[in-house]
């Protein structure tokens, strides 16, 4: 007990992910993680700031609130960082105008976005959309610009549905980086601007808060490469070899939401 005294010690914020630590996606929406929807009711009645940091890239920020209120989750849409939104901030700034390789369901996140004469492809989680001829029509999109732009929502490699893990976007992003040599810009975890996008909407220092998730290269090395702590959960798309990873190490592991959130309110902020 000491020693999660001193891993959890002067803690005052929280970023949860979404998937694999709240809820597992799938038919019918997905399945709340046993004790998950309690302990975000816990840490919300405590002290703790909260906040949900999620590459979700299948769902609007409101599609994926209104799931999780089913679910019986307390979340609102101003508690989300998302990397849709995040994008299509950045597109305004800097008058890009995307060809979408995107899922349907999030497509109207990006309803007000020019995307006549692309100059820019921007891809996330498309699914059953990464056929051929649409990889092969972003390729060639990238191919014609002189400075060719590519965002991509998340570098995950893989995530967890009820039915088994999924390939993820990190896969068909490493295809289009090979193919256009080229290197992508990543909106979402693990780059550092997402996660300090999250901690400034959280009104904490980096050193005061503590990332849980179950990516052990997006969630916990990317909010360690951050300054802040990180506990992986052993579920979502959590593998056993990951408390043995060769580059990053976790602050601690633990079973579920549930004991991370008992073990932050017992020894945080003290």
């Amino acid at each position: 007990m000491a020693v999660w005294g001193e891993r959890l010690a002067g803690v005052r914020g929280v970023l949860l992910d979404i998937s694999g630590v709240l809820y597992d996606s799938g038919e019918g929406g997905g399945v709340p993680i046993a004790g998950s929807v309690d302990a975000v009711a816990r840490l919300k009645r405590s002290q703790l700031k909260v906040r949900f940091c999620t590459n979700e890239s299948q769902k609007s920020r409101g599609e994926l609130v209104a799931l999780l209120r089913r679910l019986g989750f307390d979340i609102s849409e101003e508690e989300v960082t998302a990397p849709a939104p995040a994008t299509c901030q950045i597109l305004k700034e800097r008058g890009l105008r995307p060809h979408l390789l995107i899922h349907d369901g999030v497509r109207s996140e990006f309803d007000q976005i020019d995307k006549s004469s692309p100059n820019c492809v921007v891809m996330a989680d498309a699914g059953e959309s990464f056929s051929y001829q649409n990889m092969n029509k972003a390729f060639q999109i990238l191919m014609e610009l002189e400075n060719p732009v590519l965002i991509s929502l998340g570098k995950g490699r893989y995530y967890k549905e009820t039915s088994g893990l999924m390939l993820d976007v990190g896969a068909y992003v490493k295809a289009l980086e090979y193919a256009c040599g080229i290197e992508a810009e990543v909106v979402g975890k693990p780059s550092p601007e997402f996660f300090k996008s999250a901690l400034q909407a959280l009104g904490v220092e980096a050193h005061q808060a503590i990332m849980i998730g179950d990516d052990i290269v997006g969630d916990i090395g990317g909010a360690q490469r951050c300054g802040m702590r990180a506990l992986q959960v052993r579920t979502g798309k959590f593998r056993p070899s990951d408390e043995h990873h060769p580059e990053v190490k976790a602050d601690g592991y633990v079973d579920n939401l549930a004991e991370a959130v008992d073990l932050l309110l017992q020894h945080a902020d003290k």
